[in-house]
């Protein structure tokens, strides 16, 4: 692809994450959703591989669905109410719409069901933006109607999410597919606090884009797409791959970690509104803890069976940029801080 087209689509894909961050008017926020949809698609399919395009093409299907159902839900609230303002849905029909509207742009579980094959058929930098960026603008809007929004319903469908998430990276060799499922048992955490404290669900976003960045730049650094890969990165990179593993206990959310402090946050939180659903959503944190394990231990303490005609990797210098540096320091150590963190909150 052409480095101008490249930088137009990213600037096309910035603008509407921007334009819906920033609009107050259903139509204009659906713009900026469908802009960021069109801007996407040209990257997913810039490698002109059959998988690849069939990922675009299934991505494509299930966004359009969701942005018409979408506008089907703001425009009957609009019929009914009169106005067009994000805030104002207090009808339940166009809101039961419309979180089923975001939820399927999120993948949120039952609606999870594109995000593993997608990702599957992608590189690894758009599988990034995709699991980070595309989740900021649905996102968004989510968080502005979360106080209209069924507190049962949400509740149940992030408890399903955590529970899909775990089952479903559980036997998963594919390194992309398990990042999938870490996303959607990482946006039930989301939802779960969603309706009672906002601002835990935008704290909680913050450190799994951080978390899922750091993932993803070290398997750029690997090129590693499956276990079998990951578990002979160690003959690249000793020291990065020493924190690759405490990344991953971090996603797996063990203390003293960055990302033990939102789930702490959020148990607390609806322990303190008598959820008996707490204690479930402490207990499936286990499923996506153990694949994590997992990957931590083929990759440092394990050697994948090697014939000897097979490739010497050879332990070269890597390049590393000042993001990857940066994100790691903050995906670890954080949690110190969490009193400050409260207070700005």
């Amino acid at each position: 692809m052409s480095p101008y087209a490249l930088s137009m689509l990213i600037s096309s894909l910035s603008t509407g994450t921007i334009i819906t961050f920033i609009s107050n008017h259903w139509f204009l926020a659906w713009i900026g959703l469908e802009l960021n949809t069109l801007a996407i698609i040209p990257i997913m399919s810039k490698m002109h591989h059959p998988r690849s395009t069939e990922a675009a093409i299934k991505y494509f299907l299930i966004q359009s669905m969701a942005s018409a159902l979408l506008l089907f839900a703001t425009t009957l609230n609009a019929w009914h109410t009169g106005e067009w303002t994000i805030i104002n849905m207090q009808t339940q029909t166009p809101l039961l719409l419309l979180t089923t509207a975001l939820m399927i742009k999120l993948a949120i579980a039952p609606f999870h069901m594109w995000l593993p094959d997608v990702i599957q058929g992608l590189d690894l930098m758009t599988c990034l933006i995709l699991s980070t960026w595309q989740k900021l603008a649905p996102m968004t809007l989510m968080i502005q109607v979360s106080s209209e929004m069924n507190t049962t319903l949400l509740l149940s469908l992030g408890m399903l999410s955590l529970l899909v998430g775990g089952w479903g990276g559980l036997n998963q060799p594919q390194l992309r597919k398990m990042m999938a499922y870490s996303s959607i048992a990482h946006l039930g955490w989301m939802i779960i606090v969603m309706s009672y404290f906002p601002a835990l669900t935008i704290l909680n976003l913050m450190i799994y884009l951080l978390l899922t960045t750091s993932m993803f730049l070290m398997m750029m650094k690997f090129l590693s797409t499956n276990i079998n890969k990951m578990a002979s990165s160690w003959m690249k990179n000793l020291s990065l791959t020493s924190t690759m593993i405490i990344i991953l206990m971090s996603l797996g959310g063990l203390p003293p970690l960055s990302g033990f402090m939102p789930k702490w946050l959020i148990l607390e939180e609806i322990i303190k509104q008598n959820i008996p659903l707490a204690t479930m959503a402490a207990m499936s944190t286990l499923l996506s803890l153990f694949f994590y394990l997992r990957l931590s231990y083929m990759t440092s303490l394990t050697t994948p069976p090697t014939t000897m005609n097979s490739k010497l990797m050879l332990r070269l210098k890597m390049k590393l940029n000042l993001i990857l540096p940066t994100t790691i320091i903050m995906s670890t150590m954080l949690l110190p801080i969490t009193p400050l963190i409260l207070n700005m909150i």
